[in-house]
């Protein structure tokens, strides 16, 4: 991970202040994830997650255990969150992978001003009593804190016109 003092990539830049330092909502962690990944060692994407395989789960809060009400084995969700140890300060970034540097906003990197990401992953066994969801792949360091649970619903989370295979026509 890179911070604030590392000198920028050939082609990337800063905002010109901080995201972090500004209070306009508040977010409750509503539990965490539970992954093997560590500092140095985690996969760039749920393809890279679910290639090298792994236990992967999701632990509620008690407070929460009641809202997976209606889930099952099976289901797919979408997850929310929070990239703790992210950067906040980069509006254009240079990734390794990519041949020209590009907004943060058409990337899938975790530096971004609000770190949250998101995974489309599905449930492979549910406790809600426990408040444990078994999941088949997660791209996070074990502990990061969740954000939200979604269904993922295929009438409404694929974009019109497109097909399995087809790439992003953005």
């Amino acid at each position: 991970m890179t911070t604030e003092s590392d000198p920028p990539r050939t082609g990337e830049q800063r905002l010109p202040f901080d995201p972090g330092a500004r209070a306009d909502a508040t977010i409750a962690f509503i539990g965490h994830l539970v992954t093997p990944w560590r500092k140095g060692d985690c996969p760039k994407n749920l393809t890279e997650a679910r290639a090298r395989g792994g236990s992967f789960a999701v632990r509620l809060d008690p407070g929460y255990r009641a809202a997976l009400a209606g889930l099952a084995a099976g289901d797919a969700i979408v997850l929310l969150y929070w990239m703790a140890g992210a950067r906040r300060d980069l509006a254009v970034q240079a990734p390794g992978h990519r041949p020209d540097p590009r907004g943060t906003f058409a990337l899938r990197s975790p530096a971004r001003p609000n770190p949250v990401a998101m995974a489309v992953v599905r449930i492979l066994a549910i406790d809600a009593a426990a408040g444990h969801v078994s999941v088949d792949a997660l791209d996070a360091f074990d502990g990061t804190p969740l954000v939200d649970i979604k269904p993922w619903l295929p009438g409404v989370d694929v974009p019109p016109g497109w097909h399995p295979g087809q790439a992003n026509p953005a």
